[in-house]
């Protein structure tokens, strides 16, 4: 079922929001270094390896200037354009495309690059891969604004290897645990909510036993 609504909302999507990311498709082109999408590896359903697609918000040549993989909160490497586009989520909607092919689902673990997810834990690495990855999920509700976790940090990389990947790793295993049609609704609507409302600690009054964020996320600015 969960496919079923995968292929039937993304479909309806596109065709509701072309509209919306034709005139994006342009200003794309027209402005920054003329890219309108980036395709980046990323790992699939069985550690299976795809090419996520995005609407190119960050020089061509970023993965390997500054802080390489990892994306800070003031980040140089980002286009005038991609700030407005990463703000408000638009830079994912090309992802829409990757659900029709059955890359990615409307809700699953967030696809992680290679390098990145070969830190993950053994155990979650085992569980993550069961699922297919998702435009959206726990992981993207809770670090929707990813880069304050990081910024003003003297070592963002150790910290993102140390801090935030075994908790994220926690989250996932969380959702491939407790995966159901009704939590797939629930992650949907929850992404809308923490959108409009970024402050909200709303995932943790729906779910109950999400586990907490530890100390050191808790209190970074």
């Amino acid at each position: 079922m969960q496919r079923f609504f995968d292929v039937l909302f993304s479909g309806l999507a596109i065709v509701v929001l072309a509209p919306l990311m034709l005139p994006i498709m342009l200003i794309l082109r027209l402005t920054g270094e003329g890219e309108i999408f980036y395709r980046q590896t990323r790992v699939g359903q069985g550690g299976e390896h795809f090419a996520l697609l995005k609407f190119a918000t960050m020089l061509k040549d970023s993965p390997n200037i500054g802080p390489g993989e990892i994306t800070l909160k003031e980040d140089p490497r980002i286009l005038p354009f991609g700030k407005f586009l990463r703000k408000t989520k638009l830079n994912e909607l090309p992802q829409l495309i990757n659900i029709l092919k059955g890359d990615l689902s409307v809700v699953g673990p967030r696809p992680q690059v290679p390098n990145t997810f070969a830190q993950y834990p053994e155990a979650a690495k085992k569980d993550i891969g069961r699922v297919r990855p998702g435009l959206s999920g726990i992981g993207s509700i809770v670090f929707r604004d990813e880069e304050r976790y990081l910024d003003n940090q003297e070592d963002p990389h150790t910290f993102y290897r140390r801090v935030i990947i075994p908790y994220k790793a926690e989250l996932e295993r969380w959702y491939v645990r407790n995966q159901s049609l009704r939590v797939y609704f629930e992650v949907i609507l929850l992404t809308i909510w923490v959108i409009l409302f970024p402050s909200s600690r709303m995932p943790w009054r729906v779910w109950k036993d999400l586990p907490e964020p530890p100390e050191a996320l808790r209190g970074a600015s």
